[in-house]
């Protein structure tokens, strides 16, 4: 994987600041989505316009519900800057479940296209993209309503994400309902996104040995939290490098996972890895001299060149699709779901990545976005801010963050 240069001038900030707000001509491909049944030719709302009213609901945190939505579109500016007449409440509602949610991933691919990789040195032995994979819970309701009907079959739903490491943002998202069972299960849910060159790097929820066995057939690796005292037969114990003990390494050992006299219907196939590691966990409660604890953790990996530090350092990085989750939720107030179907809950979370690109392109590589950082956005976004008060922003989060560097 070669290295890439991560420096981003004023100029190339400033074309992902006015992104914010040319988002006609990145949409303008969906106009005749959806529009096949409209014998008649007088469909008045179309999957660009809703993309876009569903955007506002990102950058500004005046619109959050479909009813507010169905205000916006009354608007003069809102009218003229997206071409469309006033959207009724049912027009709305329809179109999230009419329009396709997958022909937002061409621009999300599009988007991300734009984004520089970063380069790690620690990172330079590896040869697949290191993609964290997790899930996360989207109730349909608030909190306490959702308290007050707890005996409900309705489980809401859930938000299958990849997230690119190097590059610090999400590649894919997937809805599907929350019961975590079949299809929709953590691994299963993998299986059926996998790509080539991927290293995915997933939690306890991922252990499955079929999903093992289906990546590496899709030629990319993985690295997984496993259970510790799950059966491991080991053909061979590596010594441990200076540098492998400093990360907290135990034990790093080749072999597979599964007894010998197991009837699994599916064994791993291929040569796995597996390493101890004792990391620090950081619990809430303790008291000042109890703030850490250590913990043993047991990672599985068909990664068998790749010092065992760099294992240790991937599963680490993992931690940035939490974050990412925290972001979406409590910056992007990605919270409230506009729509009862799996298609429109699919749509928002598109135009939730596609809201997401847009800020990364807005404010560099290096420099992770603040609350006010994305605040300002939207007041640039709204035209309440101008362009040079962002890159005066964005210059001062810049030697801000080179001081705490130095």
């Amino acid at each position: 994987m070669g290295e890439v240069a991560t420096e981003v001038s004023d100029w190339d900030k400033l074309e992902g600041i006015r992104l914010l707000k040319r988002l006609s001509p990145l949409l303008t491909r969906l106009r005749s989505a959806g529009c096949q049944r409209d014998k008649a030719g007088n469909r008045e709302l179309f999957f660009d316009q809703v993309c876009q009213l569903v955007l506002l609901t990102f950058f500004n945190p005046c619109a959050v519900t479909l009813r507010d939505l169905r205000q916006a579109s009354r608007l003069a500016q809102v009218k003229k800057r997206l071409g469309c007449r006033e959207a009724s409440l049912g027009s709305l509602s329809e179109a999230l479940r009419v329009f396709d949610a997958d022909l937002l991933a061409e621009i999300v691919q599009e988007l991300l296209a734009q984004i520089p990789q970063s380069s790690d040195a620690r990172l330079k032995a590896l040869a697949h993209v290191p993609t964290a994979v997790d899930g996360t819970l989207l109730k349909e309701l608030p909190q306490i309503t959702q308290a007050c009907y707890a005996t409900r079959r309705d489980l809401g739903w859930k938000l299958h994400t990849h997230f690119e490491i190097l590059r610090g943002v999400p590649t894919q998202a997937r809805v599907t309902d929350a019961s975590c069972a079949g299809a929709t299960a953590e691994a299963a849910m993998l299986k059926s996104m996998l790509q080539s060159d991927r290293c995915y790097v997933t939690d306890r929820g991922y252990e499955s040995f079929s999903l093992f066995n289906a990546i590496r057939s899709a030629g990319s690796s993985y690295v997984c939290r496993v259970r510790n005292e799950h059966y491991f037969t080991a053909s061979e114990s590596r010594p441990l490098s200076g540098e492998a003990q400093a990360a907290g390494v135990l034990k790093d050992e080749l072999g597979r996972m599964g007894s010998p006299n197991s009837k699994r219907a599916e064994p791993i196939d291929h040569l796995q890895r597996r390493i101890e590691v004792r990391v620090l966990e950081h619990l809430r409660g303790l008291t000042r001299k109890q703030k850490t604890v250590t913990r043993d953790l047991v990672l599985a990996t068909n990664l068998t060149d790749v010092p065992a530090e760099v294992i240790v350092l991937l599963y680490r990085f993992r931690w940035l699709i939490e974050l990412f989750f925290r972001w979406l939720k409590c910056v992007l107030s990605c919270r409230h779901l506009i729509s009862q179907s799996a298609n429109g809950i699919q749509i928002q979370m598109y135009c939730a990545l596609i809201a997401c690109l847009l800020v990364q392109l807005a404010t560099g590589q290096k420099l992770r976005p603040s609350q006010w950082t994305y605040k300002l956005l939207c007041l640039y976004a709204q035209g309440w801010a101008t362009e040079e008060e962002v890159l005066a922003h964005l210059r001062e989060r810049e030697e801000a963050s080179q001081k705490s560097a130095d």
